[in-house]
């Protein structure tokens, strides 16, 4: 795997990405901005508690990663004709940045996935060797699925559903990582 993305936030201090737990210790003020969208769903709030296993360490004590190409996603929502932010910034970030980390893929596998209140099946884990875990190329069939399910409804949800999550627990280093529009299709080498 070459890179990994990672939602350019609006607000930022320095130039080291850090779990929300880090930060509520060292910026107490952008914990509670960010922190915000655990408490807009009654079952969200649990996850700030969800233990992850073979990690051994909290939910918020990990950055999320994604080791898909955000455009994959961009691309779905826009042609389902949900109304999307056309700049939304992602750092594509080598994997080279999170070697002295313990890194982690979460599933995230519809089957398993049992709401966010519930624990994280031990299977859904899996330690990985960063420098070797494939990108994803393609936007998982459940992801697609749920994207147009919930948008038939007319509700507001999330953009990352079934798309497995790198786990980085451990904090990365953003100093001259390029930011990429999600717009932009990746350039296949």
């Amino acid at each position: 795997m070459d890179y990994v993305y990672h939602m350019v936030p609006k607000e930022m201090k320095g130039e080291v990405l850090i779990s929300l737990n880090e930060m509520k210790l060292i910026y107490p003020e952008l914990y509670k901005t960010y922190s915000k969208k655990y408490f807009n769903h009654p079952e969200r709030e649990s996850l700030l508690l969800r233990s992850i296993p073979k990690l051994d360490c909290l939910w918020n004590d990990v950055i999320f990663l994604s080791p898909l190409h955000p455009y994959y996603i961009y691309e779905a929502l826009h042609s389902l004709g949900v109304t999307i932010k056309k700049d939304l910034m992602f750092y594509e970030i080598p994997t080279e940045r999170l070697i002295d980390n313990q890194n982690a893929v979460y599933f995230y596998n519809k089957k398993n996935y049992k709401g966010p209140a519930a624990n994280i099946p031990d299977e859904e884990i899996q330690i990985i060797d960063i420098t070797t875990y494939p990108e994803c190329d393609a936007l998982p069939s459940d992801t697609l699925a749920y994207f147009t399910d919930e948008h038939k409804k007319g509700i507001n949800f999330g953009m990352f559903a079934h798309i497995p999550h790198i786990l980085s627990l451990g904090n990365i280093n953003i100093k001259d990582v390029d930011k990429i529009n999600w717009r932009v299709a990746p350039v296949k080498t």
